[in-house]
């Protein structure tokens, strides 16, 4: 167990299928179950929040249909990330209800952002006694569909609500780990007894902050205080598609005027993939080469239970992010090769409906 964002958190979990590595590999092929209640889960109600909303995210809030998911980003006035959040229009009445799903480090002070930029008649409600559990991997549809029927329905990006044993519930298809999977919203007072229903069934076990690490960068995505922040703006950190397409000229938002030239003239650097040679990993902080030349700064690395090397991401210089790139990062006082790679490292397996 360890402290994060002012919670105890299983960094991984005792017997037969416990270690990050198992826990990671038991994901990718059954499903796993993680508490993620540290997550800051905010509603914003009344009307025209979801415009109101556009005024502080680049994406757009406005369009999203009762149910439907869009992964943003809060800026702030000089184009940089404060936290990157789930979005979800969980009203009938379009963009009057808005559910945000934020980073559990940062929700206090994305609480505060959003109360000193928000309109007063747009309530802003913490979700304080929510907790939050998801259900990630291949057997996650199908074991959710036995508990709760009709979630299999969902499709990758889309939500809804549903009763478990009498129980009010919000349940999402998404998740931070590559695969398909659910975040399940209950009142914390039942979160226990969700938990230990899940793992009862043989396909699901418990999974730690270790295998939900290895799995995300596995999977390419950012993290929030390592991959970015208010340093870093989304056109480096290939974040683009965060940027909704009508919006990037239109503006409207938070930090468009900064973000809008490097839209159109390119970053000084960008984030990228690099496949390491070797066993030995290379971790955030190691100073990334080009020759004698310090090119970039990895600020995420690891060894990849499924690929069976080491990977990372880094930020380097634009001129050397072009694909299959030869680097060397220094670990150790050692120079490791490595190249530059697409992302995701492992394919994604969301779940997007049925084969037509």
């Amino acid at each position: 167990m360890v402290e994060f964002a002012g919670y105890q958190m299983p960094i991984q979990y005792a017997g037969e299928f416990g270690g990050i590595s198992a826990e990671h590999q038991w994901t990718r092929t059954h499903a796993s179950v993680f508490d993620v209640s540290h997550m800051g889960q905010l509603s914003l109600e009344g009307a025209g929040a979801a415009q109101a909303l556009e005024a502080l995210v680049p994406g757009d809030i406005s369009a999203l249909r009762p149910g439907a998911m869009r992964y943003s980003l809060l800026l702030d006035q000089d184009g940089g990330i404060l936290d990157d959040l789930i979005v979800t229009n969980i009203g009938s009445t379009a963009g009057e209800h808005i559910a945000i799903v934020v980073n559990g480090a940062m929700k206090w002070d994305d609480i505060a952002h959003l109360r000193e930029h928000l309109p007063d008649e747009i309530t802003l409600t913490h979700q304080a006694d929510q907790a939050l559990l998801a259900l990630q991997g291949p057997q996650a549809g199908a074991v959710l569909e036995t508990m709760i029927p009709g979630t299999g329905a969902l499709v990758f990006m889309s939500a809804g609500a549903f009763q478990w044993n009498g129980h009010f519930v919000w349940v999402s298809r998404a998740g931070y780990t590559g695969e398909d999977g659910f975040e399940i919203s209950i009142a914390g007072e039942f979160a226990e007894e969700l938990a230990d229903a899940l793992v009862a069934d043989e396909r699901v076990n418990p999974a730690g902050l270790g295998a939900r690490d290895s799995l995300r960068l596995e999977a390419g995505l950012p993290l929030y205080g390592h991959d970015m922040d208010d340093q870093t703006d989304p056109v480096s950190a290939g974040l683009i598609f965060a940027l909704s397409k009508k919006r990037r000229e239109t503006g409207g938002w938070m930090g468009h005027e900064t973000i809008a030239p490097i839209l159109h003239g390119g970053p000084a650097a960008k984030r990228v993939g690099l496949i390491i040679e070797g066993r030995l990993p290379a971790r955030e902080g190691a100073l990334v080469f080009m020759g004698d030349e310090q090119v970039g700064k990895v600020t995420s690395g690891g060894f990849s239970p499924t690929l069976g090397h080491p990977i990372a991401m880094a930020y380097v210089a634009a001129a050397h992010a072009v694909n299959d790139t030869k680097l060397q990062i220094e670990v150790r006082g050692k120079r490791l090769d490595a190249r530059t790679a697409p992302m995701p490292f492992v394919p994604h397996n969301y779940y997007r409906g049925a084969p037509k």
